[in-house]
């Protein structure tokens, strides 16, 4: 069962710990007046969460907005929110077409997850609107092969998206029982394999009443921001493997999920092993 605390508001884009340069090109993206932006990451890595975040940044009484979601999450006053209802015959692709007869300015589509679902939200970021959605995929680059994995054509995803933003939860280190501790071998040579910096302290949390004795308590978003440059529009068209994409991004200034997560090793927010346990195999 997942639980949702409405009771705390929905974060800005500047809480959701993307470093300053992602931050600022991502809010970019997000208002741009056509297009699709797309947030990739498993169930509960918080894609829901950033989609909420670059809805309130672009909210707008001059603008009609429009989402439809699987269920509704968080309910805004100036927005107009459908909830999909299978039984109704209201599915994704269903109310996505009839949200275009509404002359919508930012469409926010819940999650991606079929093959119609995702024509319709291309079609609809070709003919001039600006469109937000989650797909579910490894990182950034996996999210671009998904849509060649469900028919898209290649030229059609590279005229439509605009970037697509990667990312992970990881736990914060509890700051009641932060304490310095020295890291095993097998963390030491993961630390230093993903380019850490050298440091001579390194803190994980002790366990304490405040933190239910995990030494965690909170959590904070890595990201990777892949934006959809001239060289990785080629690259996508030309049918390139995830590798070469992936090789493109990082060579135009892509920070890399892992690089992200290790960079809050090296300012203390979170451990070695949080890092190992949420997402090693990146």
């Amino acid at each position: 069962m997942r639980l949702l605390d409405k009771t705390r508001s929905v974060l800005k884009l500047s809480e959701l710990g993307m470093p300053p340069a992602t931050h600022e090109a991502f809010s970019k993206l997000v208002r741009s007046p056509f297009g699709m932006v797309l947030c990739a990451g498993p169930t509960g890595s918080g894609k829901t969460t950033t989609l909420y975040a670059s809805l309130s940044e672009v909210n707008d009484p001059t603008l009609n907005i429009m989402t439809i979601e699987d269920p509704v999450e968080y309910v805004f006053p100036t927005i107009n929110q459908i909830q999909t209802n299978d039984q109704a015959g209201l599915t994704f692709a269903n109310g996505l077409r009839s949200i275009l007869r509404q002359d919508p300015d930012v469409i926010l589509v819940g999650e991606i997850r079929d093959v119609e679902t995702t024509r319709v939200a291309v079609q609809s970021a070709l003919t001039g609107h600006f469109v937000l959605s989650s797909l579910h995929a490894t990182d950034s680059v996996s999210a671009l092969h998904r849509f060649l994995d469900m028919g898209i054509e290649s030229f059609l995803i590279a005229s439509s998206v605009l970037g697509v933003v990667g990312q992970r939860l990881l736990r914060r280190i509890c700051p009641s029982c932060k304490t310095a501790y020295t890291p095993t071998d097998e963390e030491m040579v993961f630390y230093e394999e993903s380019g850490g910096a050298p440091k001579s302290s390194f803190y994980h949390g002790a366990g304490c009443n405040f933190c239910a004795n995990t030494g965690y308590k909170d959590r904070i978003g890595v990201y990777e921001l892949l934006t959809m440059t001239s060289e990785i529009r080629r690259l996508v068209v030309g049918w390139a493997t995830q590798e070469e994409l992936r090789n493109m991004a990082v060579k135009q200034g892509m920070s890399t999920l892992k690089q992200e997560a290790i960079r809050l090793v090296e300012n203390d927010i979170t451990s070695i092993a949080e890092v190992i346990r949420g997402m090693y195999t990146l």
